[in-house]
């Protein structure tokens, strides 16, 4: 899973998704837009982020669960 914007870095907030080149957990930003925050209210508080690496952030919370699922699968 390769992501442009995500990057994991274990000497950045203890190995949290960041987007790249800032200290901004991706958890974050999903906090944001699931309490009703839109887009571009986020980029106006956040202007070092773009479009495409908030939308990139809802794939990799897409991709992230569904790989929890996949291994819970497995596991059972």
């Amino acid at each position: 899973m390769k992501f442009k914007y995500i990057e994991r870095n274990p000497e950045i907030l203890g190995g949290k998704p960041i987007f790249k080149g800032t200290r901004i957990p991706v958890y974050l930003i999903l906090d944001f837009l699931s309490a009703g925050e839109t887009i571009d209210n986020i980029l106006e508080n956040y202007p070092q982020l773009s479009k495409e690496a908030v939308l990139e952030a809802i794939k990799y919370a897409s991709e992230y669960t569904r790989l929890e699922e996949e291994l819970i699968e497995v596991s059972n």
